[in-house]
């Protein structure tokens, strides 16, 4: 098996170009002619989604789907640069409080209404509208105060305040483009069959089984670093959800499946071994996959005590030892692909001794009958909720290794596996101390909507995204200025100090970036990771004869 990076190609291709790098199956220097026809069957063990509509939420399940039938208005390539998609470029205006798109001409979405400047206003709309739920879309174009539609080709967003991270929040799949006819229907429905401009259309979903997409046969709007122009080759996907890890890996092995997701570290070990199957390894950009340490009530609203916890427990080998080399260790709030992510390994260190001293100093003197630490009879307890669809098991385990090193410091850590809907519900009570929570969004901007005291407030959805509750005006100052300033070297200086204080203020225990490990058979061609939130897309793919 040969494991490669996303390397995409740019888009002056016609229909003959051939993917490499990136691109499963064979030899990355082989090349052959795509053939059209065929249907691959995708297995996914992540959540399935409870709505195909990714404004609705806005979670990472949604965006591997939707990437199939939803397009944005920019994208990235593999260099990282935002390129075009149904938008063919944009201007932002001398005081950053607007940035004009012209959009791609001749465009439609597959119920025939056109593409256009009223359209990307009415989607704008429509995820800035509490009743729609939104959460990851909502919170992406929290300055964006509307859309005018100047005219047809021309869209112009106006901002309550100049916001560098706009073209990186457009590129997400969770603020993706849909029919405006479609999105008058009730959100059930809408739910069940979103209308967009993609490559392939949502025929139908079965629930607890798979999605059935068929090829859009008029399509004609790939974004710029595509592989080819005009329908994809593929007649259908079947999007299958097979959430037991070695069930999907069988169904991989036995050809019942062509693509997987979510390879667990044992399986990519194995299947290193089988030259049938490729692995496209590609990290979610954003933020690290850490945990959280919630400074908003007892325990952790001690900045000792969150110290104590951070220097005392040894996650190095769990990582070493349950991930098999497949996982590297983060010691930074942002993903290793961020260019901006900053690092300090120093401040990970385990130190047993200064823990112990920490949690003395801070009262907790007394140890219980169980041998956990007491202060003024109440025990340092810190309720932990795992979200079983999202963390995979060697996270699990590892997990439970953090809870028995916290227990040899004194703390009482409750490990409470839930499914996703009941995940979202204890960290919408509050219900938590310690938590784990993937968010994935383009950009170092992450870090505002995570760490900033504004994110504390729900989005419509009910989903607040500072788990950490962390509230530091100076932090709330210099993410404020990152956001506003589009000088490149000003930016990154405000986001490495920004950085540095979310982990010198011990808010966060970075594990490793957020895994995405896609498996595919050799026999699949132009399978590639979109460089946006590397999901994957099947426009390029096809299956060779």
């Amino acid at each position: 098996m040969r494991s490669r990076l996303p390397v995409l190609i740019a888009a002056t291709a016609v229909a003959s170009l051939v993917l490499a790098g990136c691109t499963s199956g064979g030899d990355p220097d082989a090349s052959s002619t795509p053939v059209s026809g065929g249907t691959l069957t995708y297995a996914s063990g992540d959540a399935e989604p409870t709505c195909l509509d990714p404004h609705v939420g806005g979670n990472y399940p949604q965006a591997l789907v939707s990437t199939q039938y939803l397009e944005s208005l920019v994208s990235k390539d593999a260099n990282g640069d935002i390129v075009p998609w149904l938008a063919d470029s944009w201007q932002e205006a001398s005081d950053g409080l607007s940035w004009t798109f012209t959009l791609k001409d001749g465009v439609t979405f597959t119920d025939g209404t056109p593409f256009d400047a009223a359209a990307v206003a009415a989607n704008v709309a429509h995820l800035q509208d509490p009743t729609t739920l939104s959460s990851t879309g909502y919170l992406a174009l929290g300055k964006v105060t509307g859309v005018e539609a100047v005219d047809a080709r021309t869209a112009r967003f106006d901002l309550s305040e100049p916001d560098s991270a706009l073209l990186e929040s457009l590129s997400q799949p969770w603020l993706a483009m849909e029919s405006p006819e479609a999105l008058t229907r009730s959100q059930e429905v809408n739910c069940e069959s979103p209308v967009g401009t993609g490559p392939f259309v949502v025929d139908s979903w079965t629930k607890q089984q798979q999605v059935v997409l068929t090829r859009n046969d008029d399509y004609a709007s790939p974004p710029a670093d595509a592989g080819h122009q005009g329908p994809a080759y593929l007649d259908e996907i079947v999007w299958r959800f097979i959430p037991d890890s070695a069930s999907r890996y069988a169904a991989l092995q036995a050809g019942q499946v062509d693509v997987i997701d979510n390879a667990q570290p044992d399986t990519l070990v194995a299947a290193a071994k089988d030259d049938s199957l490729d692995e496209i390894d590609a990290p979610r950009p954003g933020a690290s996959n850490r945990i959280e340490l919630n400074a908003g009530k007892a325990p952790f609203d001690d900045p000792s005590v969150r110290e104590a916890f951070i220097r005392g427990v040894d996650v190095d080998s769990g990582i070493d030892s349950l991930f098999f080399g497949t996982a590297t260790r983060s010691y930074s709030p942002l993903s290793s692909v961020e260019p901006l992510a900053f690092s300090d390994e120093s401040l990970f260190d385990v130190d047993t001794d200064a823990a112990n001293d920490l949690l003395d100093r801070a009262g907790w003197t007394t140890r219980d009958a169980d041998g956990y630490r007491t202060k003024d009879g109440v025990r340092l307890a810190a309720t932990f909720p795992v979200s079983t669809n999202q963390s995979i098991p060697a996270e699990q385990s590892l997990f439970e290794q953090v809870q028995a090193g916290a227990k040899d410091l004194g703390f009482d850590v409750t490990l409470e596996p839930l499914d996703l809907s009941s995940w979202y519900g204890a960290l919408a009570a509050n219900e938590y101390d310690l938590v784990s929570a993937p968010y994935t969004k383009v950009g170092p901007d992450v870090l505002r909507i995570l760490y900033d005291s504004d994110g504390i407030t729900p989005a419509p959805s009910g989903y607040f995204a500072n788990l950490s509750q962390t509230s530091e005006p100076a932090l709330d100052d210099l993410l404020t200025r990152a956001s506003e300033t589009s000088d490149a070297d000003e930016r990154a200086d405000l986001y490495q100090q920004a950085q540095q204080m979310i982990l010198e203020g011990w808010h966060v225990l970075p594990l490793y970036d957020q895994q995405n490990h896609y498996l595919v058979r050799s026999a699949v061609q132009g399978v590639r990771a979109l460089p946006t939130v590397q999901a994957p897309t099947m426009y390029d793919a096809y299956k060779a004869s």
